[in-house]
């Protein structure tokens, strides 16, 4: 038998060290090798941190324009945002030779209370021997990218509950009239709207960042906006050497960032086999605020604390059976919902749009309107414990784990520097 021996190092793509508890690659660039069994260098902690630092940015959209600021060590739960109030207009001529009153700068402190957000993936020593792939980059990775997506929605559900909305055009006054998907009347993202939410920042002495408005826009938006023949992408820019990340375009001073993690407003199913419910008024209930209905497999009291829709009344669900829904104007139950329907009428869920449809919200906002924390700055870190850490919880030393941590908080320093805009879309969930 011939034998061929083969020098398997002159093949290796990167530098391989053997531990006590298997061998791990090093990631490339990486000028120290390390194994998770005996403990990560600080030179290879430095890297892993950086690495999940950097996989979380680029999901956090929402945080880009904020008024930063950084974690206090040592100071408590609270971090400050300060906001400047505009000095008043000086119309009194100034006598000659004599000096003015000199004035004060007006400052708020606004104090914002943190909160902990994280989470960990576990690996075991069997899949740190035998993976071909390295675990510990692909999950601190993976991890970098929900941290990413979690405090990005963090910043984004603060910024969405702002006071400032404009339905549409201000076609309607309130979100479950929006309509999409019909043949006429929709209610899409579109030029006029932009214009009307410019019009309010301006009259509000909005400051613009980097000369435009900023809008974060969900792409079924987008898509819906982009066709006017107005619209200018980055590459149509007077200067397109400063593109921010995410950028699809401007209109009407407005840049916008697109993000599949902007704000929509989608309301469940009202049952677990069926989107909607079919009005059954046979039951004798007419008249009253109790409607009868059917078509789905409902749960007695699975509806309390939903809105739905019967034609163009919008009800708040007090009790329900299993065919029967008790309906409120509102959820103090204090007023009976006046609900006139027809055998046959359709409930939709009455959390969203028109007919239940999908709501987008398109966030337009000037300069110093929120503030969060700083993730670079302490707010976010990289935990890894290695195998046998855990001491005689881990005897056989069998479990090593990965995980992040971060300190967040977001506030809405000024409601008049944003404004929210809701539409539907050409394209829904349910499409």
């Amino acid at each position: 038998m011939r034998e061929n021996n083969f020098n398997l190092q002159r093949f290796a793509a990167s530098t391989n060290v053997m531990g006590t508890e298997g061998t791990i690659n090093a990631p490339a660039g990486a000028t120290t090798a390390y194994t998770v069994g005996m403990g990560l260098s600080e030179e290879m902690k430095t890297y892993y941190s950086d690495y999940l630092i950097d996989n979380a940015e680029p999901a956090l959209v929402h945080d880009m324009f904020a008024q930063k600021h950084q974690i206090p060590a040592n100071g408590g739960k609270t971090v400050q945002f300060r906001r400047y109030n505009p000095l008043p207009k000086l119309t009194t001529p100034i006598s000659e030779g004599v000096t003015p009153e000199g004035q004060s700068i007006n400052m708020e402190v606004l104090e914002a209370t943190v909160a902990q957000y994280g989470g960990y993936v576990e690996l075991t020593d069997l899949l740190i021997l035998t993976a071909i792939d390295n675990n510990l980059c692909m999950a601190t990775k993976l991890l970098g990218s929900q941290a990413g997506r979690t405090l990005d929605t963090i910043t984004r559900e603060v910024l969405a509950g702002g006071t400032n909305v404009q339905y549409g055009e201000n076609a309607v006054p309130a979100r479950y009239l929006l309509v999409g998907g019909q043949e006429s009347g929709n209610h899409y993202l579109s030029v006029d709207a932009v214009r009307r939410a410019v019009r309010f920042l301006k009259n509000q002495n909005a400051e613009k960042i980097k000369g435009s408005y900023i809008a974060i826009v969900h792409p079924d938006c987008a898509y819906d906006l982009m066709s006017d023949p107005n619209w200018k992408t980055p590459n149509q820019y007077a200067d397109p050497s400063n593109i921010m990340e995410g950028e699809i375009g401007k209109i009407e001073g407005v840049r916008f960032i697109e993000s599949s993690e902007a704000k929509v407003f989608h309301a469940e199913d009202l049952a677990k086999d069926a989107r909607v419910l079919c009005v059954n008024n046979t039951a004798g209930y007419e008249g009253k605020n109790v409607i009868a209905f059917d078509g789905g497999s409902v749960v007695e009291g699975e509806l309390v604390g939903r809105y739905v829709l019967i034609g163009n009344t919008r009800a708040y669900v007090g009790a329900n059976t299993a065919d029967s829904m008790t309906l409120y104007t509102d959820s103090t139950k204090s007023t009976n919902a006046a609900v006139t329907c027809n055998d046959n009428d359709i409930i939709y869920p009455g959390e969203a749009g028109a007919m239940g449809r999908d709501v987008y919200a398109t966030m337009v906002f000037g300069e110093n309107a929120y503030g969060t924390t700083e993730i670079t700055g302490g707010g976010l870190e990289l935990i890894v414990k290695q195998l046998g850490s855990a001491g005689t919880a881990d005897p056989l030393n069998q479990r090593a784990t990965v995980g992040w941590k971060a300190t967040k908080v977001t506030v809405r320093l000024v409601e008049a520097f944003m404004v929210r805009i809701e539409t539907a879309s050409t394209f829904d969930d349910q499409d």
